[in-house]
């Protein structure tokens, strides 16, 4: 993840938010996952002579690798769980994201967030972006010290030294008060839809931030206060089988249901990067790293822990 620097910019925010330490025992270093082809077959050994176990149909496909090796004609194959192989042709190994959030050592005085698509800043709001300055790459954190709506109609950020960023580029974390019903010594956590945020609460201190992705409009995330009820470290997701929005998900790790009713988890994500973006269908998708950084900050919680799941309104954070 990038930081972005300049002279003007608050010296001391590196110190408010560290980028989480990656876990030398993290499942991202253990697992490897790749997307099935429409129609693969499975097979019993790895050759298209042995016996089909199943075909996978067509979808959202994507599975754990276990090994992979050449037979013994020189084609590649996957064993992708035991006695379960496919072929070379049929799977694309995928790399699952490295991203991941902030620790907040200290409360923030001032809204922050992420670059969520490459913008070279401009030098007022509503203006042309200044070509002699450098892109700001997605991922880079930002304070914002201002937040002004302007006459394009876009809310503007001010993120030091004269700069400023439109909103669309930008998801914006605040600290929030807590939802009735959570106590002062609750953990909590707040989905921000609007925002498309995460945010991770001891109390009335705000300890964690990150981006997400919930619900697209068509399966959207319900909103209300939940309570996580199972946890799982890993597990297989599935459903929609038979329609054009079939999934099949092997090994997802780190699953907090919060919404178990309607199948709605908290999870790590292997299968894309788009976190800042609405993408799944109706759970909220994390980073494996920020899932699991959730996971064992919530295994100490007091309490099953909490998960406000909101929108926000952007005009609430104009100064």
């Amino acid at each position: 993840m990038n930081t972005f620097c300049a002279d003007e910019v608050d010296s001391g925010r590196s110190a408010q938010f560290v980028i989480a330490e990656m876990p030398a025992d993290t499942i991202l270093s253990q697992r490897t996952y790749g997307r099935l082809a429409d129609y693969a077959n499975v097979y019993s050994q790895p050759s298209r002579s042995s016996t089909i176990i199943r075909n996978v149909g067509d979808g959202f496909l994507f599975v754990t690798i276990r090994s992979s090796f050449n037979n013994s004609a020189g084609e590649a194959w996957y064993e992708i769980n035991q006695g379960e192989y496919v072929s070379g042709n049929d799977l694309t190994e995928v790399e699952a994201s490295d991203f991941r959030g902030v620790v907040v050592t200290s409360q923030p005085e001032r809204d922050f967030g992420w670059v969520v698509q490459p913008v070279i800043p401009s030098r007022e709001p509503a203006g042309e972006p200044d070509p002699l300055l450098s892109e700001l790459p997605r991922f880079t954190l930002l304070e914002f010290f201002e937040a002004v709506l302007a006459d394009d109609g876009w809310i503007w950020y001010g993120i030091g030294g004269g700069l400023w960023v439109r909103q669309t580029y930008l998801s914006v974390v605040d600290v929030s008060p807590r939802p009735e019903g959570v106590g002062p010594d609750d953990f909590w956590t707040e989905v921000d839809l609007y925002e498309q945020t995460f945010a991770a609460y001891d109390g009335d201190r705000l300890v964690y931030a990150t981006l997400i992705s919930s619900g697209l409009n068509r399966w959207p995330t319900r909103e209300g206060l939940f309570q996580v009820s199972t946890r799982l470290d890993e597990f297989k997701m599935s459903g929609a089988e038979g329609r054009v929005d079939y999934y099949y998900l092997e090994d997802i790790p780190y699953i907090m249901y919060f919404d178990e009713y309607n199948g709605i988890a908290l999870h790590g994500t292997y299968w894309h990067n788009r976190f800042g973006y609405k993408h799944s269908h109706g759970c909220v998708n994390m980073s494996i790293l920020d899932a699991e950084w959730t996971y064992r900050w919530s295994s100490e919680a007091p309490n099953d822990l909490w998960v406000w799941v909101h929108t926000s309104d952007p005009l609430d954070h104009i100064n």
